[in-house]
């Protein structure tokens, strides 16, 4: 008999501390950016949190997801663009869990489907588009694909915060092809400001010979202007230009003695 009581001791200690343990786990803590996803019987059941949650043992099973923003990274992808061009481009996607119940219920991994869905995406987007709107337009194709990947995770209780193209990682031969036509595009900007400047010049020269040409006086004081900035220079040489009406007069002059001379 004292044995069988001790027996019927030890296993009342024995169901008394799973009991205890079983009680304590029944008490769930989650903080302020953590919800539980409770199923009864395996059935769903409530969202619950934050704060102290009480479940039933052997019945409740609770399953914690957090609601904080989260940053994906993309691995780089190989992607032919619209124009021919093969490049590598990585990408980073922020989103956060807006329904819980959602996220563990429709979708066995979101995380994991989060990132296929993203990548797949990212192939198809800038596959569509030419290499120069993945260059100069990044914002706009930054916009796109996070209106088709939300629009993909939203029945899993998935908000796409923002998408961040990071690299593009152009071919060498593609970077030396873009550098000799930026080098182009400047020579050809010279060039064109430089004829323009050559036009302004000429027009501002015809204008000035006409405003000479209709005074009788202004090509000579022009003249002596001239000379004056030349003598400004303290020069040890001048030249000084003689009017072509003189040398008319020694032409003339010079065939009127040869034409004597014959006769």
């Amino acid at each position: 008999m004292e044995v069988l009581g001790g027996l019927i001791v030890g296993l009342g200690f024995f169901v008394g501390f799973i009991l205890l343990i079983m009680l304590l786990r029944s008490f769930r803590v989650l903080n302020e950016y953590e919800r539980g996803v409770i199923f009864r019987l395996g059935k769903f059941n409530a969202v619950k949190g934050p704060g102290l949650i009480v479940l039933i043992p052997i019945f409740d099973k609770m399953i914690k997801i957090g609601l904080r923003t989260i940053a994906l990274d993309v691995p780089s992808q190989d992607i032919i663009t619209k124009d021919n061009v093969s490049v590598k481009v990585n990408a980073v996607v922020y989103f956060r869990v807006v329904d819980p119940n959602k996220a563990i219920i429709q979708v066995e991994d979101y995380m994991y489907a989060t990132s296929l869905i993203s990548q797949t995406t990212l192939r198809t987007v800038l596959g569509q588009s030419d290499m120069d709107d993945l260059l100069a337009h990044r914002e706009l194709v930054n916009s796109k694909l996070k209106d088709l990947i939300d629009h993909e995770t939203e029945p899993w209780g998935i908000k796409v915060m923002n998408v961040e193209l990071k690299n593009v990682d152009l071919p060498n031969e593609m970077i030396r092809a873009m550098s000799r036509q930026a080098e182009a595009e400047r020579d050809k900007r010279a060039k064109i400001i430089n004829s323009e400047g050559e036009f302004m010049s000429a027009q501002k020269l015809a204008e000035a010979a006409k405003i000479l040409g209709s005074t009788e006086n202004a090509l000579q004081l022009r003249y002596l202007q001239v000379m004056t900035e030349i003598a400004a220079e303290k020069n040890s040489t001048m030249i000084i230009p003689l009017p072509m009406e003189i040398m008319r007069y020694f032409s003339s002059m010079t065939t009127k003695i040869d034409k004597e001379n014959k006769s």
